[in-house]
């Protein structure tokens, strides 16, 4: 059986999340408060270790699969497949909300949307270019999005000439991006170019719908 001091301590993790959430939460807390959800009577601080040494991050263990998860030491299915139903709510819920009057639907609530998430953002490298030109593999982009469970995808780029008005090839990749997101069931939230000092949204001008 779980010792009193334990149990004091889930008490306490469900305490703070109803205060604030997540607020001042770190990555291990996080992740216990979810193992305590369907883990009795035993302490999980060393599967979550290990979860997050094993996968990098929060975001490392909601892209894992259930094979990958249950062969983490300590973590059964249930705890697995608990998991995968946070990921999966997550995944539904940002669906449903871009889908409805609530979506993200102009370039600036979208950048505030990603600053407010980019510490816990995953990094993958797809390809290099030069100062003018980077070749885009859209089937490479978009095999990731499908292996990170993607339900709406959102590109952007930099333009370091400072104009941010899309060229040619900027609207042909928007074009071929937008058929393979609906073949693919995942939403195109935007397309936006960047430079230091303003930003083109296509959402904003129409451009993607």
């Amino acid at each position: 059986m779980p010792s009193k001091e334990y149990e004091g301590h889930r008490k306490s993790l469900r305490e703070r999340f109803l205060r604030g959430v997540f607020s001042g939460f770190a990555d291990h807390e996080i992740v216990e408060l979810i193992l305590t959800l369907c883990t009795q009577r035993r302490d999980v601080k060393k599967q979550v270790k290990m979860l997050l040494r094993k996968f990098g991050s929060i975001i490392g263990i909601f892209y894992a699969d259930l094979s990958e998860l249950k062969s983490v030491e300590g973590i059964r299915e249930v705890a697995a497949v608990a998991i995968e139903i946070v990921r999966a709510s997550t995944n539904l819920y940002l669906r449903e909300r871009i889908e409805t009057n609530q979506r993200l639907d102009e370039s600036g609530k979208l950048r505030k949307f990603w600053k407010n998430r980019m510490r816990r953002l995953r990094f993958e490298e797809i390809g290099h270019g030069s100062a003018s030109c980077v070749h885009v593999d859209l089937r490479k982009i978009f095999e990731i999005a499908l292996s990170r469970h993607a339900s709406c995808i959102i590109f952007a780029h930099h333009h370091p000439c400072g104009d941010t008005r899309p060229s040619d090839t900027d609207e042909c990749i928007t074009r071929k991006a937008k058929a393979a997101a609906e073949l693919l069931e995942i939403t195109l939230v935007d397309l936006i170019i960047i430079s230091k000092v303003n930003e083109f949204s296509f959402r904003d001008r129409g451009l993607v719908i």
